[in-house]
């Protein structure tokens, strides 16, 4: 268990494990407190593991090349609904994806009327590149950590995600992009 010195909602100094700190919200606040720590060191992986592409593509774009990648050729309301986005935000990513190199807009080859995005062979080398490099920034982390706490945190953040309705990124060559 980590100790540290913390403060209480109150103000409080305490002394002790993070796990033994429960007020009045039953210690959401420290959970709080620590996931948003937590994001700050997972964004700043991200940022970093762009940072030798940086000015190619931005954080956001990086994401529309990994759910590509994970999708496959994709209609541009299904990216944009994937994305969590509205089209024209979608359309806009794309458009800059396309003159990068990083993705092509391509005929549906069912329906003539639509078109497809896809990612090229220059959006698939980046999005390898990308998560070879956070993969391994990740898992100096996770190396880093006492092995007793490790099987705890797989538990919370599974808890966590399925709390927020996200689907569990399993192991194969889709979907361990780290996204």
């Amino acid at each position: 268990m980590m100790t540290a010195q913390r403060r209480t909602r109150d103000g409080d100094p305490h002394d002790g494990p993070a796990g033994d700190r429960v007020g009045d919200d039953g210690g959401t606040d420290d959970l709080v407190t620590a996931l948003l720590t937590g994001s700050r060191v997972l964004v700043g992986v991200s940022a970093r593991s762009l940072s030798e592409v940086e000015g190619t593509v931005t954080l956001s774009q990086f994401r529309t090349l990994v759910v590509l990648q994970a999708h496959g050729p994709t209609r541009l309301n299904q990216l944009a609904t994937r994305l969590a986005v509205g089209p024209s935000t979608a359309l806009r990513s794309v458009d800059r994806l396309i003159a990068a190199g990083f993705v092509a807009r391509t005929e549906n080859a069912q329906d003539r009327r639509e078109v497809v995005i896809a990612l090229t062979d220059a959006g698939r080398t980046l999005v390898t590149e990308v998560t070879e490099r956070r993969r391994a920034a990740i898992r100096a982390i996770v190396e880093a950590m006492p092995a007793s706490q490790r099987h705890t945190l797989v538990e919370a953040l599974v808890a966590f995600s399925a709390a927020a309705d996200e689907p569990e990124a399993l192991a194969d060559a889709a979907t361990r992009l780290g996204w």
